[in-house]
């Protein structure tokens, strides 16, 4: 495994000695636990999508959130006080945290810690003013996002018969209306996978990768569109769970409650389900440049495969929230945020 990785990093680090366990939780960048005598740290090499100029938010930002008690991993500098090394491509080293992530949150009591944990995570932010020195703008811009995908559908020839009608139905999703909303300071990607568990507790935010400026309920959308699926995200039975959005919704509203807009509270559901159809649209985009996401070889033979897969299962989700717009947007009403 060592051999695999430049000798500028393990230089940089003291890991010459040390041995290496793939983490295979994400999808984006290549991780490695890393175990060096007594010591545990999280070797990464980043994705081509991040410059290494991503570890200087990270740094600045987990530190704000120590300091009001919210554990996230933290940069670990390398010996010269570097926050990442530049071999082939930007490598970086964490703090390991104990715990478990849950690929679903199929229990109430999971997704209320979640809940609350996402809801102190963002009010820990509210007060830090930050300058990114990394950003990716358009992360979460929906309608670029469907105008790719409609370019791709005119220009690409389809890898197969099954992506043209599923792209056909992505771009003709009515997407509910949503107003203009403050900016604050952001996860980005707060799926079940980026929450660290011990036992039925939700005890740190990981992958911070995505931090940015954006909005509050299109975080707590794009959580919720993971957090309340049963199945994963790839099956073909997905669906939007009411009771795990509760709960969820309730963990949140316990943490917020006070701070969070009017506006914004009631602009979460239908996030949650533009969250839905927008990343059906990344998939679908992924099934035809085949180059993006990371893909299962051990369940599917190509990355198109499950892309595919996931784009079948975002669109089910999303239509299983459209027929539940009003009980939950309800629900939302009557935590009196």
């Amino acid at each position: 495994m060592s051999e695999e990785i430049p000798d500028e990093v393990l230089t940089a680090y003291a890991l010459h000695e040390a041995r290496f366990t793939p983490i295979t939780s994400g999808w984006i960048n290549r991780t490695l636990r890393v175990d060096r005598g007594e010591e545990r740290f999280v070797l990464q090499r980043l994705h081509p999508v991040f410059g290494g100029e991503v570890n200087r938010d990270i740094d600045a930002i987990t530190r704000h959130l120590g300091a009001a008690g919210v554990v996230t991993p933290r940069v670990v500098p390398a010996r010269d006080g570097r926050l990442w090394v530049d071999a082939d491509r930007p490598w970086r080293m964490l703090t390991f945290l104990e715990g478990e992530t849950l690929d679903t949150l199929r229990r109430p009591v999971h997704a209320r810690s979640a809940g609350a944990l996402a809801g102190r995570f963002h009010r820990a932010l509210a007060d830090l003013e930050h300058t990114f020195a990394f950003t990716r703008p358009g992360a979460h811009d929906t309608s670029a996002h469907l105008a790719k995908l409609w370019a791709i559908r005119d220009s690409m020839e389809a890898p197969g018969p099954e992506i043209g009608p599923l792209a056909d139905a992505i771009l003709a999703y009515e997407l509910p209306a949503v107003g203009e909303l403050p900016t604050r300071i952001v996860h980005g990607d707060l799926k079940a996978t980026n929450l660290l568990f011990v036992g039925d507790e939700a005890v740190a935010v990981l992958d911070l990768d995505t931090l940015a400026h954006g909005t509050l309920p299109i975080d707590v959308g794009d959580a919720l569109r993971s957090w309340c699926n049963p199945a994963d995200e790839s099956s073909p039975e997905a669906r939007f769970d009411r009771g795990v959005f509760e709960a969820a919704m309730t963990g949140y509203a316990d943490a917020t409650r006070g701070w969070i807009t009017i506006d914004e509270a009631r602009a979460i559901v239908a996030t949650t389900e533009t969250i839905a159809v927008e990343l059906a649209a990344r998939f679908a985009t992924d099934v035809y440049e085949d180059r993006y996401f990371g893909f299962d070889a051990t369940r599917y033979p190509t990355r198109r495969v499950h892309n595919l897969a996931r784009t079948r299962a975002q669109l089910s989700l999303a239509r299983s929230i459209r027929a539940q717009r009003e009980p939950l947007m309800a629900f939302v009403e009557s935590l009196g945020l």
